[in-house]
């Protein structure tokens, strides 16, 4: 997998975890408390946030990304 379809790809799942946030806020005026599509958009979001960190843990255990060092000390 080439770096550019990583960052695709967990761009994608980011916009993904806002577009949820946005239904949830969405539902959340529009329904008041009438239907449950309030919780099932954040119940999503949770899902695709665990799932992205889980798939960052993952990729820097296998390899296929590296940490670039952010707050490191030089040398």
């Amino acid at each position: 997998m080439n770096d550019s379809l990583k960052t695709l790809l967990i761009v994608g799942v980011l916009i993904l975890i806002l577009w949820n946030l946005g239904a949830g806020l969405y539902y959340m005026l529009v329904d008041k408390g009438q239907t449950k599509r309030t919780v099932n958009s954040l119940t999503r979001r949770i899902g695709l946030s665990i799932a992205l960190v889980l798939f960052v843990v993952l990729a820097i255990y296998m390899g296929w990304i590296t940490p670039h060092g952010v707050g490191r000390s030089p040398g």
